[in-house]
């Protein structure tokens, strides 16, 4: 048997799509990550970015990325266990364990590789990733590097976590779950979570990715949000999202850091953060902690934007966050809205399964605190227009 035949099936699959012109994966963009884009020589809305507080483009994260290059290079050579360590990954660190009130922290090359290294170190033979149905593939990849069991619960379901609890008392227990969940931007329901763990002597991790920088008074983040900051045992984020950049940390107490630290296969075995993104991070944390206001608009805008597509009649789902889904339970139609949309000059994201589960078919829609009133009342206009053509509304 050719290993290579499931290439050409999968092929075939998507040469229907690309010429239909419904294909809006990998989209070229021509112009920084910002509220408007240029794509394919047209200039569009941009709501389908996880760009919340607008930071990618700012000036003074550019500028410091760019004196970054000019004294450290463009980057590192190699992992930081060995030869890739610059003052400015352990200055970053010290900064993430004192923004999310933690003994310390640990940078990542991405996020991704956060979750991968942090939990298949954490979770050991005799171990149980304990994890919610609806959490990020880096965190199911990450339990399935691990050699320990992987049990799953019903979607923010209380009742189900307990059964899995009480069937795993014996076994050392991490419970890890998504803070906002990126397809529906609902919230982990976190008060409950901990009290079960504290009852069960289970450990609790979130990944913040989509929670730092939007919820929480400070930006930092579910656990704040909550007022359980000190509960939280272990908090994961991205720099893609709100710290526009890339990479990840996980911040803990400092035994369980150390301990990541020097057994975490994806840091030990890749080459390390390059120092542009790393001065990129410190900046975005800086202007988090001295402008508050922009999570104030970011929420100004999810409240306009949350009101707006139910008053046109739109199922939004779960969401509670920037992060807003317009669920249309259909494959062929959420790619047709797509690319009426995208006509009618705004850029959403098509979700379709394995992504989110089959019937849950979605448009992506997120906002940026840079989103202006007039860009919003555009959107909305061009959702009602497309939503009645399609005959949605």
């Amino acid at each position: 048997m050719d290993i290579f035949e499931k290439c050409l099936k999968l092929n075939e699959q998507y040469r229907e799509i690309y010429e239909s012109g419904n294909y809006f994966y990998f989209r070229k963009l021509e112009t920084a990550q910002d509220s408007e884009v240029m794509v394919n020589g047209r200039r569009v809305i941009m709501i389908g970015s996880n760009n919340y507080l607008g930071l990618t483009n700012h000036p003074r994260v550019k500028e410091a990325a760019i004196k970054a290059v000019e004294k450290y290079g463009s980057g590192c050579a190699g992992s930081r266990f060995l030869n890739g360590n610059l003052e400015i990954h352990e200055e970053l660190e010290m900064k993430l364990a004192r923004f999310f009130r933690k003994e310390a922290a640990l940078v990542f090359a991405t996020g991704y590789q956060t979750n991968l290294g942090a939990i298949s170190a954490l979770v050991g033979r005799n171990d149980v990733a304990i994890i919610d149905k609806y959490d990020h593939a880096s965190i199911i990849d990450g339990c399935r590097l691990s050699f320990g069991q992987v049990k799953k619960f019903r979607h923010n379901d209380m009742k189900d976590l307990e059964r899995i609890l009480e069937t795993t008392k014996d076994k050392g227990k991490l419970i890890i779950v998504d803070g906002v969940f990126s397809m529906e931007g609902d919230i982990a329901n976190l008060p409950p979570i901990i009290k079960l763990a504290k009852e069960y002597g289970a450990k609790v991790m979130v990944d913040d990715a989509h929670g730092v920088g939007v919820l929480g008074k400070g930006g930092r983040g579910t656990a704040e949000h909550f007022g359980l900051e000190d509960q939280v045992d272990l908090i994961m984020g991205t720099y893609s999202k709100s710290l526009a950049a890339i990479g990840g940390f996980v911040a803990g107490s400092w035994d369980v850091i150390n301990f990541i630290k020097h057994t975490g296969r994806s840091m030990i075995f890749s080459a390390s953060l390059p120092p542009a993104l790393v001065a990129s991070v410190s900046t975005a944390l800086d202007i988090i902690d001295e402008q508050p206001e922009l999570i104030e608009t970011l929420w100004k805008n999810t409240r306009k934007m949350l009101r707006g597509y139910k008053d046109l009649g739109f199922d939004t789902g779960m969401s509670e966050t920037p992060i807003i889904p317009i669920i249309i339970g259909d494959t062929m139609k959420v790619f047709g809205m797509c690319k009426l949309l995208f006509e009618n000059g705004i850029f959403v994201n098509p979700i379709a399964s394995p992504a989110v589960p089959p019937g849950r078919e979605l448009l992506r829609t997120s906002y940026m605190a840079t989103h202006t009133e007039e860009q919003l009342d555009r959107v909305l206009e061009a959702f009602e227009k497309v939503g009645r053509q399609m005959g949605l509304i």
